[in-house]
């Protein structure tokens, strides 16, 4: 909608093709149905992409400010939750609703629910030039036209109507892609490495999440399943098969000054800990801790100072290798993609097929959590609408 948008404001002659049956479920359940449609601090840091440069150019041309302004102008209200995340004050709706009237004046045509059976290239050579190379056979009709925008989304979701289509258009043109994965999405664990943590399922704590570089500090939730939450879905992104990920459960704390100030007590080392953190979780935990260490679970003043610190780096490095995810069906985006290196980052347009383009979340762009997501649908929809 936002590439049709800018593009019929330019005087072209716009449809848009859409299989499901009801628009932009994406955005109507996210946020809680608030949607979380921009974040205030979007930068190119918050974007993992084979290619981390490639999304400098649109997000510089179509800023959160930018779309900002767009929903102000629409009498749209909303608050900033946290880190810079902006919510709509009322509904989601308000959004798929606005981004409706702005296609509606810009004479965008509709034709939805309908699917593409079929998309033919005719490219020009030396002896005839072809205007609409593009020939789209769908459920209803045969469409000609000049240039062909896919803006299919990714995987993620599957039950309001993701799909890889936009994959397999990628193929038919022989653009590479990069192999797709869920991101954003909940760890699994195999069952008999995290079965004394299902009892606490429900239970959330503020941590320190790191692998391969990356970093988050907010919550993590413990499900019957794994570990899920803010911090968990933000490393996702970044965890691969077979290795850990490292948890601090005390990012505010140091360890072994709680320790020395506990040092000649009496108490068990998981009372002590339970004035910092959850009890369930404390003894859960300091079990695990002190099992892969080979000691005992007792008082304080027993520990030597050497016992104290491999338990307090274990608190700051608690280790944990997931297998897996929970899978596309909650993942909140696709990882992964058009291969950028094959599309223009000023105008998205694929390098060696003019007409066509790729935009959004079936391109090898990821946000963060948090509002960065939209606003690269925003900016890279922008970005092709002035070009197509």
């Amino acid at each position: 909608m936002m590439c049709a948008i800018e593009a019929g404001q330019r005087g072209r002659r716009v449809i848009l093709i859409d299989h499901a049956h009801k628009l932009a479920e994406k955005i109507r359940i996210s946020g809680g149905g608030r949607c979380n449609f921009t974040n205030r601090y979007c930068t190119p840091e918050n974007f993992i992409s084979n290619n981390l440069h490639f999304c400098r150019s649109a997000l510089a041309r179509y800023t959160p400010q930018d779309f900002i302004a767009r929903i102000e102008k629409h009498g749209i209200h909303y608050h900033e939750k946290k880190l810079g995340q902006l919510f709509c004050d009322d509904s989601a709706l308000q959004i798929i609703a606005m981004l409706q009237k702005e296609c509606a004046a810009a004479g965008v045509e509709w034709q939805m629910p309908s699917c593409v059976e079929e998309v033919k290239y005719r490219a020009a050579d030396e002896s005839r030039s072809v205007t609409q190379p593009f020939l789209l056979t769908t459920e209803r009709n045969t469409i000609e036209t000049a240039s062909l925008v896919i803006a299919t989304g990714g995987l993620s979701i599957p039950q309001i109507g993701a799909s890889g289509y936009g994959y397999q258009i990628a193929n038919q043109f022989g653009i590479a892609v990069v192999p797709p994965r869920p991101g954003l999405v909940g760890l699994t664990f195999n069952a008999d490495d995290f079965t004394e943590f299902k009892d606490i399922s429900g239970l959330s704590i503020e941590a320190e999440v790191g692998c391969n570089g990356a970093v988050f500090r907010e919550q993590i939730l413990f499900t019957h399943r794994g570990l899920s939450g803010p911090a968990i879905l933000q490393i996702s992104s970044y965890w691969q098969p077979n290795q850990a990920i490292d948890i601090n459960v005390l990012p505010c704390q140091n360890a072994m000054k709680i320790f020395a100030e506990f040092r000649h007590s009496s108490l068990l080392l998981h009372n002590v800990l339970s004035r910092y953190l959850p009890k369930r979780f404390v003894q859960i935990l300091c079990k695990c801790i002190c099992n892969a260490l080979s000691l005992e679970i007792q008082s304080m003043q027993q520990y030597s100072d050497a016992e104290l610190q491999r338990i307090a780096n274990g608190l700051h490095g608690w280790q944990v290798f997931p297998s897996g995810t929970v899978g596309y069906k909650k993942a909140e985006v696709t990882l992964g993609g058009v291969d950028t290196h094959e599309l223009s980052s000023k105008t998205m347009q694929v390098h060696r097929v003019p007409g066509l383009y790729f935009i959004g979340e079936v391109v090898d762009v990821t946000g963060h959590l948090g509002g960065f997501n939209f606003q690269w649908a925003w900016s890279s929809g922008y970005a092709a609408g002035q070009f197509v």
